[in-house]
């Protein structure tokens, strides 16, 4: 990949680690993926409900910026761009459409 491509790359890349973590600050406030609600709420399916939702989000969310650290890491130890499974190069194409992927096509 063209060193001149990688601070704009590297920029895309922490500002979308910086919305991924405010997101998952705004979703798990205490810590937590339980979202805030009355104990003595009546309708506990509703509220089991939302706790399955948030905890699902959370994780998705932890997911995309644990990818996003990777494509990181891989930008400063020069592997960007390169299939973690068979180091060849991943397609211009899937890296616009993915810039966090570590796999080319045929190993996605």
């Amino acid at each position: 990949m063209s060193n001149a491509v990688r601070p704009e790359l590297r920029a895309a890349l922490e500002a979308e680690r910086e919305e991924l973590a405010r997101r998952l600050t705004e979703l798990t406030a205490d810590g937590s993926a339980a979202p805030d609600f009355d104990e003595n709420f009546a309708d506990s399916a509703q509220v089991a409900a939302e706790l399955g939702e948030n905890m699902s989000l959370a994780v998705a969310l932890r997911d995309q910026l644990a990818d996003i650290e990777g494509a990181l890491q891989r930008l400063d130890d020069g592997t960007y761009g390169l299939c973690s499974v068979c180091g060849k190069e991943i397609s211009p194409a899937r890296l616009e459409a993915m810039p966090a992927t570590p796999f080319c096509i045929d190993h996605a």
